[in-house]
């Protein structure tokens, strides 16, 4: 199969020699100006209400969980006045549930196994600080699987999700390429302004899988891909419906070709749910060991958030848990300046079948089995921006097929096979992974493998490397899709914030003062 390389890219664009880009980034720029298909996805939409405004300090009636019983620091289990105020918010429509200062214990040795389910918008869990003498919500007790051979099945401690099903609209009838807003449909009559939606294929054609992998060709054992075949799920904002044309608040990240079965479901969901100003603190102690146990993959799971759009984790820590905190079938939300500490544990924080999730200076002391990145479901579009975690670790992605993330300004370990994912869900990651400005604090490699010549469970389609220095680590060319200033850092100096400057004409104010 022909292998693409920059320089041939660059030449197709047929520019006169003042004008040809001579970096991703100006073709970026070039692209943008002349309606050309970038080489480089646009981050830009992700976040937060795509990260133009900060996250809101919303004002909702308060629900004091200390009124309804919840006593801090006293050992005794205060699950059930939580969910007493949190029933009581939901019931009011929206709500703060608030937190005094202290410690509050959940899944006490006395508790059930029940979960704090929040199943409404507008809801925000609400403390007074993440430190040790602020709000700590303590789960003495791990969670035992729900099935006793799946080590994966222990369930979290809060979960978020929406109680209504998605269903198919319409199918899509015209091919729309790659990082472009619309998208021809057959039925647009239920579709309008405002509405959000998924854009999905499912399909195990040859052609399709060849363009979703290549330059790899898929091995007997990924039966995901080649059984059930690409999988792509693209959560979208409506700008405008115009008959039965569809124009799309964000871009569209994966090239659709109408032959394949692309459809539009509702996307139902929740907004504006969010975790601020609270420490979370589990009672793993023990030395972990990858999958010896469910109580070492997730016996303390603590925030599983799902189907949200514009919902947050913000100034929030986590402290010897298993796995901190994910976000799953959602779109446009944002963890920000989020630290975990205490004992290694499986996963720090994730996105999983998700369109433009934005993890944020997300601080990993603890150096997670697996750090911060992107899980399966076909996740696409999200960034992990200025974000650390210790030498002996590294990014995560959990095959299932994410593509299209970028890493950027992004500090830690880097080596070959952290990430996981069972070996029938590979590859590891799909197209279009970017690291930019990546600071490596590991021991260097000399050409790194991305696809692993002593394990068949580490294969990425080849990435886009800018700007990665540290140690010393080099690449195999036939192994990355572009290769640029290897050893340096590069300008700009991140890949999101100069998207995102580039769409807005101004950086945000509230992007500027976390940078200060």
């Amino acid at each position: 199969m022909q292998k693409i390389w920059i320089l041939s890219l660059f030449s197709m664009l047929a520019l006169n020699s003042q004008e040809q880009p001579k970096t991703v980034w100006e073709d970026f720029v070039y692209a943008k100006k002349n309606g050309t298909t970038p080489i480089l996805p646009d981050f830009s939409y992700v976040g937060y209400k795509y990260s133009e405004v900060p996250i809101p300090d919303v004002d909702y009636k308060t629900f004091d969980v200390t009124e309804f019983g919840a006593v801090p620091n006293d050992t005794l289990s205060d699950k059930n006045a939580i969910k007493k105020a949190l029933e009581a918010a939901e019931k009011n429509g929206e709500g703060v549930v608030y937190f005094p200062k202290g410690k509050y214990y959940i899944n006490t040795y006395d508790d059930d196994y029940s979960i704090i389910n929040i199943t409404s918008s507008r809801i925000v869990f609400r403390g007074e600080g993440s430190g040790e003498h602020g709000t700590i919500l303590f789960f003495q007790r791990d969670f035992p699987p729900a099935d006793p051979n799946k080590l994966w099945t222990c369930p979290s401690a809060i979960k978020v999700a929406c109680n209504k099903k998605d269903e198919e609209i319409t199918k899509v009838i015209s091919d729309s390429k790659r990082e472009t807003f619309k998208v021809e449909v057959k039925d647009a009559s239920k579709i309008k302004k405002g509405d959000w939606v998924i854009l999905e294929v499912q399909n195990n054609s040859k052609d399709l899988i060849e363009y979703d992998l290549q330059p790899l060709t898929p091995e007997p054992i990924w039966t995901s891909i080649l059984n059930k075949g690409v999988q792509v799920n693209e959560r979208h904002q409506v700008a405008n419906v115009s008959g039965n044309t569809i124009t799309f608040m964000e871009p569209i990240h994966y090239d659709v070709q109408a032959k394949h079965n692309w459809s539009l479901t509702t996307f139902e969901h929740l907004d504006h749910v969010g975790f601020e100003n609270i420490a979370f603190e589990g009672n793993w102690l023990k030395e972990f060991v990858h999958h010896r146990s469910a109580q070492d993959d997730g016996g303390w799971s603590i925030l599983h958030i799902s189907d949200v759009i514009n919902s947050w984790i913000k100034d929030c820590s986590f402290k010897n848990v298993n796995n901190c905190a994910s976000f799953a079938s959602s779109a446009a939300s944002t963890a920000l300046n989020v630290t975990i500490d205490g004992k290694i544990g499986h996963s720090a924080i994730h996105a999983q079948g998700s369109t433009g999730i934005l993890l944020a200076k997300i601080y990993d002391n603890a150096g997670m089995h697996h750090s911060v990145g992107v899980a399966g479901g076909s996740n696409i579009g999200s960034v992990i921006w200025r974000s650390k975690y210790p030498p002996h670790t590294c990014f995560e992605s959990h095959s299932s097929q994410p593509r299209c993330t970028l890493f950027d300004n992004v500090e830690g370990g880097f080596m070959t096979g952290r990430g996981g994912g069972a070996k029938f869900n590979l590859p590891t990651h799909g197209r279009y992974l970017v690291l930019w400005n990546y600071k490596e604090t590991d021991g260097p490699e000399s050409n790194f493998d991305f696809v692993a010549k002593d394990s068949d469970y580490w294969r990425f389609v080849p990435p886009i490397i800018v700007g990665f220095h540290g140690t010393g680590t080099t690449f195999n060319k036939d192994e990355v899709q572009v290769l640029e200033s290897l050893g340096t850092p590069v300008k700009p100096e991140s890949l999101f914030e100069e998207q995102l400057k580039l769409r807005l004409g101004k950086l945000p104010e509230w992007l500027d003062n976390i940078n200060d």
